[in-house]
């Protein structure tokens, strides 16, 4: 039975990962340089991370179509790399391909993350709620020092956002009613995603996350909140 709501800011707080907690393009940029140095290859490696990033969605909607048996996201991140290195003209073996695969169990986090995530810890139940699997969210977290009082990961529910079991399962889990569950994401699909469901959404201003040269959206004007970083959410939250 769900527990009732005491307070009007939202009992638990989940996150979305790549981009609204982690620099995921700049920290897989850095990676490839490093990679590309030691094999005397020049290429432009943000447009890798930029490409195997465009992978994403495509490869989990084939799995949530039923195209794909369900994988976790490490497998469908190593079939879109196998077919990257080739073409930006690394020439890896197996191991090497499965150890950079693992780039984005090392991802660092935002400057603001860490000390914003203490403060909504104070009154909120903090964790992820990601398309990254166990394993990925486990080490990255650990990799950057996050202090989460729990992680859901996608895979916990063999759907991958923004089917409603997600977020529907995470409530559930914290035996929580979804309106008692506030969404923080950088990406409106994921928060418009999560309000058809009846969780809380706040929006979390990235405008770095696809390089310092992309155009970005203005607020969500449909979320509860819209910060800028996480300690402005924590203001906001009274945190």
């Amino acid at each position: 039975m769900a527990r009732s709501a005491s307070r009007k800011r939202p009992a638990a707080l989940l996150f979305d990962v790549f981009g609204t907690v982690v620099d995921w393009r700049g920290s897989v940029k850095k990676e490839l340089a490093r990679l590309g140095r030691s094999h005397g290859v020049r290429a432009d490696w943000g447009e890798f991370a930029d490409a195997w990033r465009a992978g994403y969605r495509p490869a989990m909607d084939r799995v949530r179509r039923g195209e794909l048996p369900w994988q976790p996201l490490d497998s469908l991140h190593l079939r879109m790399l196998r077919g990257l290195v080739d073409r930006f003209g690394l020439e890896l073996d197996a191991r090497e391909i499965a150890a950079l695969n693992l780039v984005w169990h090392r991802l660092s986090a935002w400057r603001d993350v860490r000390a914003g995530l203490r403060r909504l810890k104070r009154g909120c139940l903090i964790g992820t709620l990601s398309n990254g699997n166990m394993a990925l969210l486990v080490e990255l977290s650990k990799a950057a020092r996050l202090p989460w009082d729990c992680i859901l990961s996608a895979e916990l529910f063999r759907h991958y956002k923004p089917d409603p079991e997600v977020y529907l399962g995470a409530a559930a889990l914290l035996a929580l009613d979804p309106a008692q569950v506030m969404l923080v994401a950088a990406h409106k699909d994921d928060l418009a995603a999560a309000r058809r469901c009846g969780l809380q959404t706040a929006y979390v201003h990235r405008p770095l996350e696809f390089g310092p040269d992309t155009a970005h959206g203005g607020p969500d004007r449909r979320s509860t909140l819209n910060a800028g970083d996480f300690e402005d959410l924590a203001d906001q939250l009274g945190l």
